[in-house]
């Protein structure tokens, strides 16, 4: 009998080709499996509840395995885990669910937050993107308010992915100053494949007073990649929350 299990965990990206197992490439995914499958002697698949790209960093993510007849001490095992993995992985808690519960198709909700900054931060490398000029942050709020209007966001779609629909449904967009870093915090139901990446962009265009308001509208209208500014840097996004039904958090045992 197999009992499933949600394990609660951070990683920073940047040594990563992001979450997904791929063939030769160091993973996140790969990574845990590997340490998982060592610790409790059976070969283990985790599920996660996104994928974020190569760079890119996690401060709350999920994911979930199947583990067959074994009691265990979840409090133990998170810290043997732990001890296995690199130092830029943590697992904050592992604990049993329901068999059907999901963490990807079970999440309602997911906010990713965006770093940038025009200072030089030798304690923030890695974690924000250097610009290098003074963006207006009433303008880009309101260029984030304008996004709020809109549901298809095919022009900050990556191409060619393999997804039904462009369809997203925003709950918050919002730039905001803390200390010497300019944050873009930005909640959906679902992403397109770098979505966040590109509306950063394209906002920062915004706030430099490269694009307009009404371009912005355009380019959000016309359904077209190829208008939307550049997508940011991958080391300055964050995925930062998760948010799940209580139901799906329902112990089984």
């Amino acid at each position: 009998m197999k009992q499933r299990y949600f394990i609660h965990l951070a990683y920073n990206g940047a040594n990563y080709c992001g979450w997904q197992t791929q063939p030769q490439l160091p993973t996140v995914q790969e990574t845990i499996e590997k340490a998982l499958s060592t610790l409790l002697r059976q070969p283990i698949a985790i599920v996660g509840c996104g994928r974020t790209d190569t760079g890119v960093h996690a401060s709350d993510f999920y994911a979930h395995c199947d583990v067959t007849d074994l009691d265990i001490d979840t409090t133990q095992l998170t810290f043997k885990l732990n001890s296995f993995l690199p130092a830029d992985i943590a697992i904050f808690r592992i604990f049993p669910v329901a068999a059907n519960a999901h963490a990807r198709f079970d999440a309602i909700a997911r906010t990713y937050q965006y770093h940038i900054s025009d200072q030089r931060l030798p304690f923030r490398q890695g974690l924000y993107s250097r610009i290098y000029f003074q963006p207006d942050l009433d303008q880009m709020n309101k260029a984030a308010r304008l996004l709020m209007e809109y549901e298809d966001f095919t022009s900050f779609a990556k191409l060619h992915t393999q997804v039904k629909t462009n369809i997203c449904h925003l709950t918050h967009a919002q730039w905001a100053k803390e200390g010497d870093e300019w944050i873009f915090t930005i909640r959906s139901n679902r992403f397109l494949r770098n979505m966040v990446r590109s509306v950063t962009g394209t906002l920062l265009d915004v706030g430099r007073g490269k694009l307009s308001l009404d371009g912005l509208r355009h380019i959000i209208e016309q359904k077209d990649r190829c208008a939307a500014g550049v997508s940011m840097p991958p080391h300055g996004l964050f995925l930062c929350r998760v948010e799940y039904p209580e139901e799906t958090f329902a112990a089984t045992k």
